[in-house]
């Protein structure tokens, strides 16, 4: 009972710090959608994109989204969680009733609370500025969908956290961020590549996560391939978040 008292307290806390950090606001929730429009104004709305019968719009509103919810739970969970560290923040809770599996869950609830408005802004820009439509179940899906795939992401945050010092945990996020947002093809469409790097793309978490919210979108269920990619993905990032814990736990 005690113990989930304090994980209920410092979800809140961590969920209401989000939210006044209005840095973190602008990046998460803002800047996908300015670049959502940024890359898609000079665009024809009725070209499509390779064989995927999607138009510009519509293709990048996905890739968009996705890369939103990624800055969100990795750009955020990362730094926090390597800067409590480095000031005693960690050390402290692990003196109070608290597990060890309250603090990450919220982390990623904190997390989560913004990916959802970012999904969304990117969504009412590409309908209202764009033009782009759906039925009403899948805009539904893709919401759900990437929202529940950014936990792949949210992963990947917190091990990032407990393995980078304060320092150069920024340094090595936005080299993973940038890296796997561009090679998984959420800036540009993945048909652009050499065959080499094609073939590389189709095996990145971001790829795979991009590839679901755009099987929703042509009307089909996502590919078998893409979900179990992503969840093997998840399975690598909170196995290696759990293990590299449990070691700061016992150096410290």
């Amino acid at each position: 009972m005690l113990n989930q008292f304090f994980s209920g307290a410092l979800i809140k806390l961590e969920i209401a710090r989000t939210l006044r950090n209005k840095k973190f606001m602008f990046f998460s929730v803002i800047y996908p959608s300015a670049l959502y429009l940024l890359i898609s104004g000079s665009q024809n709305t009725t070209d499509t994109i390779g064989d995927t019968d999607l138009t510009f719009p519509a293709f990048f509103m996905v890739s968009m989204a996705s890369f939103g919810a990624i800055t969100a739970v990795l750009m955020g969970n990362s730094e926090k969680i390597a800067k409590e560290r480095e000031k005693g923040w960690v050390r402290q809770l692990r003196l109070t009733a608290l597990p060890g599996r309250g603090y990450v869950l919220a982390k990623i609830a904190s997390a989560a609370v913004v990916t959802l408005p970012c999904i969304v802004v990117v969504f009412l820009t590409a309908a209202t500025v764009k033009d782009v439509r759906f039925q009403a179940w899948q805009w539904l899906a893709l919401t759900g969908a990437i929202w529940a795939g950014s936990l792949c992401f949210a992963a990947l945050g917190v091990a990032i956290g407990y393995l980078a010092s304060g320092d150069a945990v920024r340094p090595i996020t936005m080299i993973i961020y940038f890296g796997l947002s561009i090679l998984g093809g959420l800036w540009m469409p993945t048909t652009t590549f050499a065959p080499w790097l094609r073939t590389l793309a189709t095996w990145l978490p971001t790829h795979a996560y991009a590839a679901l919210g755009q099987a929703i979108e042509a009307g089909n269920a996502p590919e078998t391939k893409d979900v179990a990619v992503l969840v093997a993905y998840f399975l690598l990032f909170a196995g290696g978040a759990a293990w590299l814990y449990r070691k700061d736990t016992l150096k410290a």
